[in-house]
């Protein structure tokens, strides 16, 4: 895939109304998210997206400590700067969404599994409560 069909593949789950406001979006997320993957995980979502997009992601360094679910979208929403809470909330949630298709299911899982509880849902994905 080419930086340009993600920012399309973003464009259209964001529903956005530019190719400028999807590619903003994009590398808010990536940026953020950038900081809460490492190790072996972020090397594999690296080849499954652009260059530019494993670029965004590999240049970041690794957090001391994982937001949850509801700081990532703040932080995203710090970003952008100009974003409402359910904005950002939605802006993550079609990039991650994306992102998710990019890396495929077994990926996701594994990178979910790493991220404090919620993750799943930002990804678009069931985050299924362990059986009793």
């Amino acid at each position: 895939m080419r930086w340009n069909e993600l920012i399309q593949q973003v464009r259209v789950s964001g529903q956005y109304t530019t190719d400028a406001e999807a590619e903003r979006v994009l590398r808010a997320v990536l940026t953020v998210l950038g900081a809460h993957i490492t190790g072996d995980e972020r090397r594999a979502l690296t080849r499954c997206l652009p260059v530019e997009a494993a670029c965004i992601l590999a240049r970041q360094t690794p957090a001391a400590q994982p937001l949850t679910a509801p700081e990532f979208v703040d932080a995203v929403a710090g970003r952008l700067g100009d974003l409402t809470p359910p904005a950002a909330r939605w802006g993550v949630g079609s990039v991650l969404g994306v992102v998710a298709d990019c890396a495929g299911d077994d990926l996701t899982r594994r990178i979910t599994a790493l991220l404090p509880r919620g993750y799943a849902l930002l990804f678009g994905r069931a985050e299924l409560a362990p059986a009793a």
